[in-house]
């Protein structure tokens, strides 16, 4: 008897996971015609047609769709919850996490891969941006629509709905802003399938979650963005070093931290200083003529490098130019086996020159694991400051330099080893008691606090919201904002 129950209790379970797999593959059946716009677990081929993006978390999806429509991804939603599937949207599926295929096992994966529709108002300067256009598709469209840009990040292949709506920092930020401030209207799918419009006068609360957090509420189909002129020339520059001893290092970062600290420093500047297991550099594009550049006289800023810069009429070879760096060779070309952290810092709360020093002498110091590891520190600002903190969900509105630490393993899983050198440099250049701050873009699954971590002060108004658009949960990965009240179990 006891054996018929437990053989009763493991087959229940199992037989209702299978009527409800069957259940969602009919509903998908009726509302997709093609059937070769989803996929299911099971199905031949299907681990290539996942094609997960980090592959340290093996994450299987119980169904993949690529929808043609925003009323083909409401039905896809609905599907799903009526099923009790949870639902993630892809774009260019480069989450950190593999958030795009849900984070976990079983959720349903919404590929937005069709959605590249584009179209501009010559009048106003506004751009309509179909979801699953990449980054690559939204230079070469805005340009020829009339020589126009926006801020976004320099990796072509990453996928505009994500990156439009959790933050989207690139090098022109400093003057016009992130890319969610571009976004000033949206068309977005909701839990219970409807299909609305949000901006600053339609669904307020919703366009405010969705500017920073926008995946535990929706998924967005459409932006309509405000756009700018591009710039005109521009300096590409770089001052390099190869690896010496800690104190030669610590003293150009030192030079550096104190460059992009200055309160006057103008807004036409873009700054990186990225550091490598054998080379340490200063990049960046500065947007003016090469005699305004070389009028700031950074070789006398940067000790102990050797500067060169390139002069770029065109914008296109600019942001082709950017596309070819190194760092997006490791990170950004290809899946693999990694794991990131970041954290920033306020103008308040610069590394001292006393921590700057402990962080080079960890780094030269310590077993990292691997000899591919990166640190890019990179100057933000300007733009990005001048708005409140609880203007909209993205709530890193006072950072100055955000940190991204990287490790990758080319032969395997991330060993703990390398997990141990990103948490002991980030434990060290926080001082250990700083408050712990992390991009929600640059997704850490091991952060046990993610929820503040990424949106700090406005996650209580994020809960609240969560509860009114999504009280069932149904858009949700392991570090979404959850609803102010108990999730459902």
């Amino acid at each position: 008897m006891i054996l018929k129950l437990l053989v009763m209790a493991v087959v229940a379970p199992s037989a209702a996971l299978a009527a409800s797999h069957e259940a969602l593959r009919s509903c998908f059946e009726n509302v997709l015609t093609d059937r070769g716009s989803f996929a299911f677990a099971g199905d031949l081929f299907y681990d290539r047609i996942v094609n997960r993006y980090n592959l340290n978390i093996p994450v299987t999806p119980a169904a993949l769709a690529f929808p043609t429509s925003s009323q083909q991804v409401a039905d896809i939603v609905k599907c799903a919850a009526d099923n009790g599937y949870p639902v993630q949207a892809r774009s260019g599926g480069h989450s950190y996490g593999n958030y795009g295929l849900g984070g976990t096992d079983g959720a349903v994966a919404i590929n937005l891969k069709h959605l590249k529709h584009f179209s501009m108002d010559n009048t106003t300067w506004q751009a309509t941006i179909g979801a699953g256009s990449l980054l690559s598709d939204v230079t070469q469209r805005l340009y020829h629509a009339g020589g126009r840009a926006m801020s976004h990040g320099i990796c072509p292949q990453v996928g505009s709905g994500g990156h439009f709506t959790i933050g989207g920092l690139g090098p022109t930020s400093r003057q016009f802003g992130a890319s969610i401030d571009h976004v000033m209207e949206v068309e977005v799918v909701l839990a219970n399938s409807s299909i609305v419009r949000a901006s600053d006068t339609k669904n307020q609360d919703l366009f405010w979650a969705i500017k920073g957090a926008a995946s535990g509420y929706g998924i967005v189909t459409e932006f309509k963005v405000r756009t700018e002129p591009e710039p005109g020339t521009a300096v590409q520059y770089t001052y390099s070093m190869e690896i010496g001893n800690p104190k030669k290092q610590a003293a150009l970062f030192k030079s550096w931290q104190a460059f992009v600290s200055d309160p006057a420093l103008t807004r036409k500047m873009a700054s990186t200083l990225t550091v490598l297991e054998n080379s340490m550099a200063i990049s960046g594009t500065f947007f003016g003529t090469k005699e305004e550049y070389n009028s700031l006289n950074l070789s006398n800023k940067f000790p102990g490098a050797n500067g060169d810069a390139l002069i770029f009429d065109d914008w296109l070879g600019l942001v082709a130019h950017w596309a070819e760096d190194l760092i997006l060779g490791l990170a950004a070309g290809i899946p693999t086996n990694f794991y990131a952290k970041s954290t920033s810092w306020t103008p308040q709360t610069l590394m001292t020159p006393e921590t700057i020093d402990k962080m080079f002498d960890y780094i030269g110091a310590v077993d990292k694991g691997t000899l591919s590891w990166f640190l890019l520190f990179d100057f933000q600002g300007g733009y990005i400051n001048d708005i409140p903190t609880n203007a909209t969900a993205y709530a890193h509105r006072d950072v100055l330099i955000w940190l991204q630490s990287y490790t990758i393993n080319l032969l395997g899983h991330v060993s703990q080893a390398q997990i141990n050198f990103l948490n002991g440099l980030h434990k060290i250049v926080t001082n250990g008691d700083l408050p712990i701050t992390a991009y929600p873009g640059y997704v850490d699954p091991l952060m046990p606090n993610a929820p503040e971590a990424y949106w700090g002060t406005n996650l209580p108004r994020l809960q609240q919201i969560k509860e009114q658009v999504d009280p069932n949960n149904v858009f949700r990965n392991p570090q979404s904002p959850s609803s102010a009240k108990k999730e459902p179990l």
